[in-house]
């Protein structure tokens, strides 16, 4: 049987942007193996048809002996499953998985998702990240990019420049996320839909939201996603004082999304292509959000939202104001300029279809080695 092994470092990664390559697969006749750490989206994936290898992974660690048992453990993982192809997300599962690849000659396929801080940050751990990453991928058959920056760094380091391959993200569900009724402007409500964390400009959201409520009474800001614990009390301050409405994590962001009027991402993370800002805009929703690589992709700026300058707190409450004195028509219009973007270049088909064309060129190109072995004997 055919045998696709994934390599994630968390559920959700599989399960909320690439659940349609999983269905794709297996429809197609292959085995799906997923190598994750445990999380609720398991099940649900083994409910599919997938088979499930639980790792233990820390996304953040730098402890040799965690890193080592990592690779040890996708060793004798890959070596028992025999995939046919591997594919990789994000940064551990790339470099490691590509480093025991390359030392059993299995076909591979990693996606950049982004650099990550230590990768963008000049520095001693960059340029370990790039030793690494040439390393790891010096047998790869293709590396996927969700944005021309992070491709233009593998390239200025010549990092295995002639298997790039550049894909709109992860793309977005265009029946999954559809436009969405558009609220009444009784109130005029926005949503920051992020892990709390200072890199995706929860400050800037906060202080932004301490301003515009007290001139406008009539808005509300919205906050959803895993709080770090340094932000943990000044939410709660901020809910007590009615500034913000935390809602923790949700489950099915649709269901925030269709009381909300605009979507603010002000984050100055390395992204990979933001899907809060692809899943706002096929839902109809105008976006605000920073001039930076995986987040102005998403926005013709004043079309069917804001550009603003990273952790510009200023900029980025002129842009508020300015939606607020919109008409709601106005703004619904922007919102519908926004799902018309993502239906052009935004479609999840495309990754599909690109990931289906690359896995059958590995497969083709493996038939014909295998007959040319046959006709030598």
């Amino acid at each position: 049987m055919k045998k696709v092994l994934i390599l994630v470092n968390h559920d959700v990664v599989i399960y909320n942007f690439r659940k349609e390559l999983v269905e794709r697969l297996l429809k197609d006749g292959f085995e799906v193996v997923i190598s994750s750490p445990y999380g609720e989206r398991i099940d649900e994936l083994v409910n599919m048809g997938c088979k499930y290898i639980e790792a233990t992974i820390s996304r953040h660690g730098t402890n040799i002996l965690e890193e080592v048992k990592l690779i040890n453990y996708y060793k004798k993982t890959i070596k028992n499953i025999k995939p046919d192809v591997v594919l990789s997300y994000t940064i551990k599962p790339n470099i490691y998985g590509g480093m025991v690849c390359k030392s059993l000659n299995v076909p591979y396929i990693a996606n950049i998702t982004g650099l990550g801080t230590a990768v963008e940050k000049v520095g001693i751990l960059q340029k370990i990240s790039i030793i690494l990453y040439k390393f790891a991928f010096k047998k790869i058959n293709r590396v996927f990019f969700q944005n021309t920056e992070n491709m233009q760094f593998f390239i200025d380091n010549n990092i295995m420049n002639d298997k790039h391959r550049l894909v709109p993200g992860s793309g977005v569900n265009l029946n999954h996320f559809i436009p969405l009724p558009y609220p009444n402007d009784n109130t005029v409500e926005f949503v920051f839909i992020s892990r709390i964390m200072k890199e995706k400009g929860i400050d800037q959201y906060l202080e932004a939201a301490e301003y515009i409520r007290e001139k406008y009474p009539n808005t509300r800001f919205h906050v959803c996603g895993f709080c770090e614990e340094t932000y943990e009390e000044r939410l709660k301050k901020l809910e007590n004082e009615k500034v913000i409405i935390y809602h923790g994590m949700v489950r099915d962001v649709r269901d925030i999304i269709v009381k909300t009027h605009c979507t603010i991402h002000p984050t100055y993370y390395p992204e990979g292509l933001s899907n809060v800002l692809l899943e706002s805009s096929a839902s109809g929703r105008p976006i605000i959000t920073t001039n930076r690589s995986g987040c102005r992709e998403v926005v013709n700026n004043g079309v069917n939202g804001y550009i603003v300058e990273q952790q510009n707190t200023q900029e980025l409450i002129s842009k508020i104001e300015k939606f607020i004195k919109l008409t709601n028509k106005s703004k619904e219009q922007m919102g519908l300029a926004g799902r018309k973007k993502v239906e052009q270049e935004f479609d999840r088909q495309i990754v599909v279809d690109a990931y289906m064309d690359e896995i059958n060129k590995i497969r083709s190109y493996v038939t014909v080695e295998i007959n040319k072995e046959k006709s030598l004997m």
